[in-house]
């Protein structure tokens, strides 16, 4: 009987750390961004990437692999990713942090990209994007609440935004 239960805990342990390892592996997977090139389109509304002032973002979808999906601005990035048949679908997103990038289209720096779930975003400030008002994106709270002082606007983290902070 103690043979048995040894070769079971065993059994167990081995599954359990045969799942930890899966996941640890699904949690890995981190996409480097794509650089933004000039005869890119925004895959939401069509328009030339480059040509507009802003923060960019890029989505990465769990069943296309290595595909990235860009968006001309942070606005319209935000406007696929809350649709529920893509949450459920992303892997990663990533977005530019504009204390290290000015707004500008002429000074886009891929260098810059960060994971947009751990970025701090201004919503409703004077700045415009491909498509009107945008979120502007940033790394820290400190230079999201100065952006803010500065250009309006009200600072969200990623879980607090909806529809209703993209108009």
């Amino acid at each position: 009987m103690s043979h048995l239960i040894k070769t079971a805990l065993i059994l167990c342990l081995l599954l359990t750390a045969s799942a930890c390892s899966d996941n640890a592996a699904q949690q890995a997977v981190i996409h480097k961004a794509v650089a933004m090139e000039s005869s890119d389109e925004c895959h939401l509304c069509g328009m030339l990437i480059t040509h507009f002032d802003g923060p960019k973002g890029e989505v990465f979808r769990k069943e296309q692999g290595d595909k990235v999906f860009k968006f001309c601005s942070t606005r319209d990035m935000f406007s696929y990713y809350l649709d529920p048949e893509n949450t459920r679908n992303v892997s990663q997103i990533l977005v530019h942090d504009m204390s290290k990038m000015p707004w500008g289209s002429d000074s886009i720096d891929d260098k810059h990209f960060i994971d947009a779930k751990t970025a701090w975003f201004v919503t409703g400030s004077e700045k415009t994007g491909a498509m009107g008002k945008t979120l502007a994106s940033f790394s820290l709270q400190t230079d999201a609440q100065a952006f803010a002082k500065e250009f309006g606007g009200k600072v969200l983290s990623f879980k607090d935004i909806n529809q209703d902070s993209l108009w």
